[in-house]
C-alpha cells in the first residue's frame, strides 16, 4: 500500500480504491444484503435477550443456562419470526433500505432507530394479541425488542466508522507524504509556485475574468490565449496592466499556441464548450474542442517543458447518484459534456510523469457576476427571470447540485496554482462547499425569498437527469479552500447589478454558450480527428479507473500521428 501511495504521489496516475466506489447497478445486491445482516442480527438480539434474561431472573441461580435453553426452544422461533416480519417490513416501507445513501449518518441512525421501534411496537402488540400475555412473557419481548433497537443503529454505526477508518489512514498518510516532499521543496528552495509566467487558456471568458486578478499579485506575467468571441470588454478592467499579454487566437491554431507557451511555467485551461445545451448542439465540435485539443495542448506543454497544467472539469461527471460523492467516487456521467470532460480528464492522467504536473478541478455549478457572466446556469438564470419577469420557474426541484460562486471558483485555481508542486501534482479536486449542496427547488424558493413580488413555480420533473450532492473535504483539508461566498449573498449580487442596469436582457446571446455558440461558431478548424478522441468519450469505466502507464504499448497514439 505504501509503495503504491508513494507511486501516486510521484504523478504518476492516481490509484483509485475500487471498494469506495458505488454501481447503481449492484444497487439491489446492496439492499439484500443489508436486509439479510439485519436479518441475522434481529437473530442475534433475540437469542442474546433470551439468555441475558435468563442470567438475571432465573431461580436458583446456577439453572440459568438450562432456562435460557428452554426459553429459546419455546418462544425463541415465535419471537424472532415475528420481530424479523415486523422489523424488516417497517425498514422496508420507511425506504431504510431503498434510499440509505441519500442520508447523511444522523438521518441514517435516527431514521433507522425509529422504523425499527415501528416494527418493534407492531410485533410486540400483534403477538399480544394473538397469543396473549401468558404465551409469550412481557419481558422477553421487552427484552428482545430493546436490543433490537440498540443493535441495528450500533451496527450502522460500527460499520461507518470501520470504512472511515480504513479510508482515513490511506488519505493521512498520503497526505503526510505529500505534505513532507512539499516541506522539502520549500526548505531546499526550490518552489516557484508563486513566480514566473501562467498561460490562461480561456482567460476572457466566465471564470477567467475572475481569476486574473488574483494570478497578477503573484505572478510575473500573465497571459491570455482566448479567442475573444465576446470583445475585450470581459476584461476590460485589466488590459493595461503591465503583467497581461493577450493572444487572440483559438487554442486550435497550433502555431499559435505554440507562441502563446513560450517561456509559461504554468498552463490553467478553462477553454472549451461548457454547459449541457453547447455541447449537445454540434457533438463533433464538442469532441474535437473539449477533448482533442485539450489532450494536444497538454502534450505540447509536456514536450515545451512546463511543469503544470491545470484543468478545469466538473461535478457534472459524478451524474446521476443519490450518495455524498467525493474525488474516488464513481463517474455515471449524463450528457455529452460531461463525458467529455472524463475523457479529457484520462488522457492528463496518462500524460501526467514527475517532470509535467497535472491538477483537475471538478467545479460545482457556478453562478455570481464577473466580467463574462452568463444567464444559463440556474441561479443566475432564476434571479434575472425573478427580477425581469416576476416568474421562478423550477424544473426538476427535488434534484441536487453542488454550488460554488464564480469568484470561489477563481480562488481555487489560485490555491493550485500557487500550491507546492508535490501537495497537487496529480491530485483531483472537487471546488465547493457542503453548505451549497442544494436542490433546485431550494434555490428557487430562496430567488423567491429575496424578490418577494416574483411568483414561484414549480412544473415537475425535466428531461434532465443529473443529481448529486459532493463533498469538499479534500480541498478544504489540503489547501485550506473555503468559499467566501453564499448562494444569498451571490443572489444579491446578481439582483445588484441588474439593479444598477449593468445587464438589460438577460437573454442576449453574449450571456448563453449555446446562443452564442450558434450565432459566432467559426466551423474552419474542425478536423477527423474527432474519431480518435471520441473512443476515450465512451470508454468503459474501468479503463479510467486504472490508467495506462506512460511507458504501456497500449497508449494509443496522439491526433498528431506521433
Amino acid at each position: 500500500m505504501r509503495a503504491a501511495i508513494t507511486k501516486a504521489v510521484n504523478n504518476d496516475p492516481p490509484l483509485r480504491r475500487r471498494g469506495d466506489r458505488y454501481d447503481p447497478r449492484l444497487a439491489p445486491v446492496g439492499v439484500l444484503s443489508r436486509i439479510v445482516g439485519d436479518a441475522g442480527l434481529i437473530v442475534t438480539a433475540v437469542v442474546v435477550s433470551q439468555i441475558l434474561l435468563a442470567f438475571f431472573t432465573a431461580v436458583p441461580r446456577n439453572s440459568w443456562i438450562v432456562v435460557g435453553i428452554e426459553s429459546l426452544t419455546n418462544s425463541g422461533p415465535l419471537l424472532a419470526g415475528t420481530l424479523l416480519l415486523f422489523v424488516l417490513a417497517a425498514n422496508t416501507l420507511m425506504g431504510v433500505y431503498g434510499h440509505q445513501r441519500t442520508f447523511a449518518l444522523a438521518e441514517k441512525l435516527l431514521w433507522l432507530g425509529l422504523s425499527t421501534l415501528i416494527g418493534v411496537v407492531a410485533a410486540g402488540v400483534i403477538l399480544f394479541l394473538t397469543l396473549g400475555v401468558h404465551a409469550l412473557s412481557i419481558s422477553s419481548v421487552l427484552a428482545a425488542g430493546l436490543l433490537t433497537l440498540i443493535i441495528l443503529p450500533a451496527a450502522r454505526w460500527w460499520s461507518w466508522a470501520y470504512r472511515l477508518d480504513i479510508k482515513g489512514a490511506e488519505y493521512r498518510y498520503d497526505l503526510a507524504v505529500r505534505r513532507r516532499a512539499a516541506e522539502k521543496l520549500l526548505a531546499a528552495g526550490g518552489d516557484d509556485s508563486t513566480t514566473g509566467t501562467v498561460l490562461v487558456i480561456g482567460g476572457a471568458g466566465y471564470i477567467g475574468s475572475a481569476l486574473l486578478p488574483r494570478l497578477f499579485d503573484t505572478h510575473d506575467k500573465v497571459k491570455v490565449l482566448d479567442v475573444l468571441m465576446y470583445g475585450k470588454e470581459t476584461i476590460a478592467p485589466y488590459l493595461d496592466h503591465p503583467k497581461l499579454e493577450i493572444i487572440k487566437a483559438d487554442y486550435r491554431q497550433l502555431d499559435q499556441l505554440v507562441t502563446a507557451m513560450q517561456g509559461v511555467d504554468t498552463i490553467v485551461h478553462l477553454g472549451g464548450l461548457v454547459g449541457d445545451p453547447a455541447c449537445a448542439w454540434n457533438e463533433s465540435l464538442t469532441v474535437e474542442v473539449n477533448l482533442t485539443y485539450t489532450r494536444v495542448i497538454a502534450e505540447i506543454a509536456k514536450a515545451s517543458g512546463i511543469k503544470r497544467f491545470v484543468f478545469a472539469s466538473t461535478c457534472s461527471v459524478y451524474g446521476a447518484s443519490d450518495e455524498i460523492l467525493d474525488e474516488e467516487s464513481g463517474l455515471h456521467p449524463v450528457s455529452l459534456y460531461a463525458r467529455s470532460k472524463i475523457g479529457s480528464e484520462r488522457a492528463l492522467q496518462r500524460l501526467m510523469s514527475p517532470e509535467f504536473a497535472v491538477t483537475i478541478l471538478r467545479f460545482g455549478t457556478i453562478y455570481g457576476f464577473s466580467g463574462r457572466t452568463r444567464f444559463d446556469l440556474v441561479v443566475n438564470l432564476l434571479t434575472a427571470k425573478a427580477y425581469f419577469d416576476g416568474v421562478i420557474t423550477v424544473f426538476g426541484g427535488s434534484q441536487w447540485r453542488p454550488f460554488v460562486h464564480v469568484e470561489d471558483a477563481a480562488k481555487a485555481i489560485e490555491k493550485v496554482v500557487n500550491a507546492p508542486v508535490p501537495l497537487v501534482a496529480g491530485q483531483t479536486f472537487n471546488v465547493g462547499s457542503e453548505e451549497q449542496n442544494a436542490t433546485l427547488g431550494d434555490v428557487g424558493r430562496l430567488v423567491n425569498r429575496l424578490v418577494p413580488t416574483a411568483t414561484y413555480l414549480d412544473s415537475g420533473i425535466d428531461g434532465d437527469r443529473r443529481n448529486y450532492r459532493v463533498s469538499f473535504y479534500k480541498i478544504r483539508e489540503e489547501l485550506g479552500f473555503k468559499p467566501d461566498w453564499t448562494l444569498e449573498a451571490g443572489i444579491n449580487q446578481v439582483l445588484d447589478a441588474l439593479k444598477a442596469g449593468k445587464v438589460t436582457d438577460y437573454r442576449d446571446p453574449r450571456y448563453s454558450n449555446v446562443a452564442s455558440l450558434k450565432e459566432l461558431t467559426d466551423r474552419t478548424f474542425l478536423s477527423t480527428a474527432a474519431d480518435d478522441a471520441r473512443e476515450l468519450i465512451y470508454a468503459g469505466d474501468e479503463e479510467y479507473r486504472m490508467p495506462a502507464r506512460l511507458d504501456d504499448e497500449r497508449v494509443p497514439a496522439t491526433t498528431d500521428g506521433r
